[in-house]
């Protein structure tokens, strides 16, 4: 796990971001002074791949418990005393066939297909997101992550110009509208407000900029939404070159981390009668996480619909 100098071995993904630590069991991870190394490699290269992995659904909420608060979308939909359950992103039903491809849970997966950061349309954004592959396609279902601080810290100055300074807003539903109509007039796409956060985040531990934007992005501070549309489709764009792009053909066992601050990813398509299953948690920012610095506060004053577990959408640890 360690090297001679009591480091974590690891190996670039690719040129600008992201690592793979070397034999290393997340599973191990269970206090914070054990996880610091780990916590400085994610700061300092977005992404972190672990190959091998045998992470159980408790050592998984367990190391991201270690990360903050962990995300609960659900927290309206189950009984009084029902467990959270790591969710999972998936085209298996409960009885382990195969969904159709018919089936709207099919429409709101190929919505990940979109270039996107999680939870940018919620009260308090993502952090991270741990993903673990359970089963995997012959080929296809890959995950890529594009580094939105790399393309920043490149991005030509005329282009920076016209988005920075400024805050963007986000809605869940528009994400969904790119998909379907019918699947963004859910009610599950509406439970909270659109949100309004500035276009960069700044990490706080080492000053680094990354631009904010995802799918569920609509509206940029000072233009119209045709305007913002094509403004956003260009730094999506720019952010997804294959410079700043890291593809991930997934093996059962691997574990993907990265940070949601700094990267945006997409999933791939892969043969629809094909199982594919990953678990995914995702954990959300804390102040200590910057989350100040990017806040500009709700885009409208629609109250939060449901319960009081809605507007709070995570598990603290």
């Amino acid at each position: 796990m360690l090297d001679a100098t009591g480091t974590l071995r690891t190996t670039a993904l690719t040129e600008l971001f992201g690592v793979e630590v070397q034999d290393y069991d997340l599973s191990e991870v269970t206090t914070e002074e054990n996880f610091r190394q780990l916590r400085d490699l994610f700061e300092e290269h977005s992404a972190l791949l672990f190959r091998n992995q045998s992470l159980t659904d408790e050592a998984h909420m367990r190391l991201a418990g270690l990360f903050g608060p962990i995300e609960d979308r659900k927290a309206d939909e189950r009984k009084p005393g029902e467990a959270f359950t790591v969710p999972d992103v998936s085209n298996l039903q409960e009885d382990g066939t195969v969904r159709a491809e018919t089936d709207p849970h099919m429409l709101d997966l190929r919505s990940n297909f979109l270039w996107h950061c999680d939870s940018t349309f919620m009260p308090v954004p993502a952090l991270v997101n741990i993903l673990a592959a359970r089963i995997v396609p012959s080929e296809g279902g890959a995950t890529e992550l594009a580094s939105t601080r790399a393309a920043w810290a490149e991005m030509p100055r005329d282009l920076k110009a016209k988005v920075e300074g400024r805050g963007i807003r986000h809605r869940y539903s528009h994400s969904r509208k790119a998909i379907s109509e019918e699947l963004s007039r859910l009610p599950r796409f509406h439970k909270w407000p659109d949100q309004h956060w500035k276009s960069v985040w700044t990490n706080p531990a080492n000053g680094r900029e990354a631009l904010y934007i995802a799918s569920h992005a609509y509206l940029v501070d000072g233009y119209d939404e045709l305007e913002s549309a094509t403004l956003l489709s260009e730094l999506t764009a720019f952010c997804t070159r294959p410079r700043y792009v890291y593809s991930h053909r997934w093996q059962v066992g691997d574990v993907l981390i990265w940070d949601q601050r700094a990267v945006m990813h997409r999933g791939t398509p892969w043969p629809s009668e094909q199982p594919r299953r990953l678990s995914s948690i995702c954990c959300s920012a804390r102040e200590s996480d910057g989350l100040s610095g990017i806040r500009i506060g709700p885009a409208d004053d629609r109250p939060l619909h449901g319960t009081k577990r809605i507007e709070k959408g995570r598990i603290d640890p």
